[in-house]
């Protein structure tokens, strides 16, 4: 049996069992891979990754807060891992541990347009937020970043580009993401991101990375104001894709896939 896992702190929310189980039974490989979730402590994943391709598998996915770590444990990185800095797949072949990046392409192939020559707002600075960054200013977007800790979106503007904004105006931005964990347990956006419900327009695209089962906060009143609106699996299931081509090496089921994960 060929395992593949999705490693994560909390894991008990991921959909990517379910859509990678569905796309191998598409497939035609359900009875000789398998995918599960595995829930790892920051200070136990280098323990847990390495002892993996001894175990049968042969890739994984990596969410929070293990993307840095991801990268920092392998033998061998993709040019796109090593330039975001980080890592949300590894394949697990001949011996070694390869670093890839789904998260990035998986990002562009979510939006209904090229960012070209648009101003975009990328919320956060973790490492989902470092692949939105880098696939954006590859796009042609003019991206600017907002974080909390202000001296975390400077760092990454400076390893990165774009640049750090304190205080964005979000009807100013085509395009807006939340690459934070905001909301992920229940939280209110508009109390910890610099955002308001009603501030919202119509000519613009909003990404939420959270994602559950209902539309998020954001999304919601994002929605109710006209904008176009992305949610988290749609972006889970494009970047899922594209980890499960890397393991098989054959065309993902993108409607399996979306469908599995949107019925988890």
């Amino acid at each position: 049996m060929k395992r593949l896992a999705v490693l994560g702190y909390p894991v008990g929310h991921s959909r990517s069992p379910a859509m990678h189980n569905a796309a191998l039974a598409e497939l035609g490989l359900a009875g000789e891979w398998a995918y599960e979730a595995i829930e790892v402590a920051p200070d136990a994943f280098e323990r847990r990754v390495r002892a993996m391709p001894g175990e049968g598998f042969v890739g994984a996915n990596v969410t929070v807060p293990h993307k840095g770590a991801a990268l920092a444990r392998a033998d061998e990185l993709s040019e796109t891992a090593r330039e975001i800095g980080a890592a949300n797949t590894l394949v697990f072949a001949e011996g070694a541990i390869r670093a890839e990046n789904t998260d990035a392409e998986g990002l562009l192939r979510s939006l209904p347009e090229s960012q070209s020559g648009k101003r975009a707002l990328v919320l956060g600075a973790g490492g989902a937020a470092r692949a939105v960054v880098w696939a954006l200013l590859r796009d042609g977007a003019a991206v600017e970043v907002w974080n909390r800790t202000e001296l975390r979106s400077r760092n990454l503007c400076e390893e990165l580009g774009g640049e750090p904004v304190a205080a964005p105006t979000q009807a100013d931005y085509s395009l807006i993401v939340n690459s934070t964990a905001v909301g992920l347990r229940g939280e209110d956006p508009f109390a910890e991101l610099p955002l308001v419900a009603d501030g919202f327009v119509a000519d613009q695209t909003v990404v939420d990375m959270v994602y559950g089962g209902k539309p998020t906060k954001l999304l919601s009143a994002a929605e109710a104001a006209g904008a176009t609106v992305v949610d988290g699996l749609e972006i889970l299931v494009q970047q899922g894709a594209l980890s499960l081509e890397l393991w098989t090496a054959r065309p993902a089921p993108l409607d399996t896939m979306r469908t599995a994960a949107r019925n988890a």
